[in-house]
């Protein structure tokens, strides 16, 4: 995938960010991300805080609902530590995986828990300052460690995507070059789509055995189930004799509820193949367990051979 040209801007340095061989970690996709997601024409200057608070959110999900690993293998990336901790030590579970955005922010905002800002400040050591290895002069040295001596031979650098202020831990701002300011807020539909195909193609080599990564990294905006429940009442109203597969429960005259048969946390769709009609309570109980396979798969097999031969009579 390409980002947009721009003959006034040195785009090969940008294109080459998410290069593999620079990639071992996954905070360059979720900084990068985060800076997209604040910049307009009128806010160039962010804190740390704010653009770490935003990783963390866009972190939630994918880690919490499909527990994907965002570090190399058989290592725990800090940001994906960072959120099991505030997901099922802070907060017990109580901010779902699906929450709203706007709201997890706010939540992460008010948060003073040291354990938590001492995560934060871990994620600052080299984040913000590995983010730009393709810009750095190669003659000049890049200290590893945070602070105003980083800072300073980083700002006498020329053409950078953004520079920094005084050190200041998490107030530290940073601001974008007024060169690119306008360059990223032109493409920040594209460049977004940009840093998602990298980021699940990372996510692909770390979580190999996970499938529909792709429809994992973000919550879906709404998830209609409407088409499937009328479909199943419309097959059940004209067979009354059909049960559900898992407690051969009859289905007439009950609110069905759709259970899908590969829970959503595995294949992240609601394709009908998968979707199967069941009474509240079961499908509650099921959760997001995988069924016994030689013991329900018949069933279901069945069940949607009749539901399908009904079309024809």
């Amino acid at each position: 995938m390409y980002i947009p040209y721009d003959e006034n801007l040195k785009i090969e340095y940008l294109s080459h960010v998410f290069d593999r061989k620079r990639v071992s970690n996954c905070y360059k996709y979720f900084w990068f991300m985060a800076i997209l997601e604040k910049i307009s024409p009128d806010n160039r200057t962010f804190t740390y805080d704010e653009l770490i608070t935003e990783m963390i959110a866009d972190a939630w999900y994918m880690v919490t609902e499909y527990h994907l690993r965002l570090g190399p293998n058989n290592t725990t990336d800090n940001l994906e530590e960072v959120v099991k901790y505030l997901y099922e030590v802070l907060s017990e579970g109580r901010i779902a995986s699906t929450e709203k955005k706007d709201v997890l922010l706010a939540y992460l905002r008010e948060l003073t828990d040291r354990k938590y800002v001492s995560y934060k400040e871990t994620i600052t050591i080299n984040v913000p300052y590995c983010m730009q290895t393709p810009f750095f002069d190669p003659k000049k040295r890049l200290l590893s460690s945070p602070g105003k001596n980083v800072i300073d031979e980083i700002n006498r650098q020329e053409r950078l995507l953004y520079y920094f202020e005084t050190y200041n831990h998490l107030h530290t701002n940073i601001t974008v070059n007024q060169e690119w300011m306008g360059y990223l807020c032109r493409n920040k539909e594209i460049l977004k789509d940009w840093v998602r195909y990298n980021l699940i193609g990372y996510l692909q080599d770390r979580n190999p055995s996970v499938p529909g990564i792709t429809d994992k990294i973000v919550p879906p905006y709404k998830r209609k189930m409407d088409h499937a429940k009328d479909y199943w009442k419309t097959v059940i109203s004209v067979d009354r004799s059909l049960a559900d597969i898992y407690g051969n429960n009859s289905l007439a005259d009950i609110a069905i509820s759709i259970d899908h048969f590969v829970p959503w946390q595995y294949v992240a769709h609601d394709e009908l193949w998968n979707l199967s009609p069941t009474t509240k309570r079961i499908n509650s109980k099921k959760s997001n367990y995988l069924p016994e396979w030689d013991t329900y798969f018949e069933p279901l097999s069945m069940l949607e051979y009749k539901a399908y031969s009904l079309r024809y009579c």
